[in-house]
């Protein structure tokens, strides 16, 4: 059974002190001795000291408690971070296994090409300079160019080289991005362009939502804002995913597609990003209950319950922000996040 709280310990020592302040008074009224009532003084600064020594101690205890608990946040926070780039690993991959095998196919269809090519010039080389002498040597010549397929290389050739470096950029694009969510976070608040940090995350986002969503993103004019863009990232992540899984809910058992819609403002010395999706929406009854540790709605295995807790945290206890949402069951949710200027 858990011992008296820092408040009951509080209200009996002032109880106890209450009392002895009585006594001294009664005996001061009643015409008792000076000695006597030193003595109660004595005995009342000695429950004090006591009481006192015992809240020193309680002090410390609660100091040291919330340090232990602003540590295990962090690392909370740092696993909820690691948690979230494993999950997306595989989405990052599959992302990137794409563009790869576009540049696959292509370099060895121009290396393939290319070994033709090249015996056409080498016979181009040797035949074209006796090719009016000898009619025979110039047929040869014709057939080699029928080989090679001399137009159809020249067609796609090109369309191939244009198929790798679009599949390269798309990997570098991915890297870029995941790199950039990855980056830790520096200990003071550095100016970040947030609209960019938005775009990032649906980057690495995007195997979580393209086969249940359309996104729309609607960026306003932002000024640089001081933050901790990559613990923001996550918050972004985490609001995104939730959405992703809100539309899958949704529309399971259907063809159709949701929307996850994205727009930034700049309002006052604020701004606003909010997040929406044509989701499930959120029950009344558990509204007042989103933000709490642990809480879920989610399938084993596909939600911890930190996600949104650790975004409240973020916004509102690092940042100084807000977090709130507007719901509808069975329309959808919105989530903003204010951040200051």
């Amino acid at each position: 059974m858990a011992g008296p709280t820092l408040e009951e310990r509080l209200a009996a020592a002032q109880k106890t002190i209450d009392a002895l302040m009585r006594r001294v008074e009664e005996k001061v009224s009643s015409g008792e001795s000076a000695f006597a009532v030193l003595e109660q003084n004595i005995a009342l600064e000695r429950v004090v000291s006591e009481k006192t020594r015992e809240l020193v101690a309680q002090r410390h205890e609660l100091q040291e408690a919330l340090s232990s608990l602003k540590k295990a946040q962090s690392e909370l926070m740092q696993a909820q971070k690691l948690e979230s780039v494993g999950r997306l690993a595989s989405g990052i991959a599959h992302e990137i296994n794409t563009p790869i095998q576009f540049v696959n196919d292509s370099i060895h269809f121009v290396r393939d090409a290319f070994h033709d090519v090249a015996a056409l010039v080498e016979k181009y080389r040797r035949l074209r300079a006796c090719a009016q002498a000898d009619p025979a040597m110039l047929a040869d010549l014709d057939q080699a160019e029928q080989s090679a397929e001399i137009d159809y290389l020249m067609e796609n050739i090109p369309k191939a080289l244009d198929r790798s470096v679009e599949g390269l950029g798309r990997v570098a694009t991915l890297v870029r991005s995941m790199k950039e969510f990855a980056h830790p976070d520096q200990r003071q608040k550095a100016p970040a362009d947030l609209n960019r940090a938005l775009a990032t995350t649906l980057i690495i986002a995007r195997n979580e939502y393209k086969y249940v969503a359309e996104v729309e993103s609607d960026y306003g004019e932002l000024p640089l804002v001081p933050c901790h863009v990559g613990e923001l990232n996550q918050v972004f992540l985490n609001i995104i995913v939730n959405a992703a899984h809100a539309i899958e809910s949704a529309t399971k058992g259907t063809e159709r597609q949701g929307r996850i819609r994205l727009e930034t403002r700049c309002e006052g010395a604020s701004v606003r990003i909010s997040i929406s999706d044509t989701g499930t929406g959120i029950p009344r009854e558990i509204q007042e209950q989103i933000f709490d540790p642990f809480f879920t709605t989610k399938e084993v295995g596909k939600g911890t319950g930190q996600g949104l807790s650790i975004a409240r945290s973020v916004v509102v206890d690092k940042h100084g922000g807000t977090l709130s949402f507007d719901s509808e069951l069975g329309r959808g949710s919105t989530f903003h996040i204010r951040l200051p200027l």
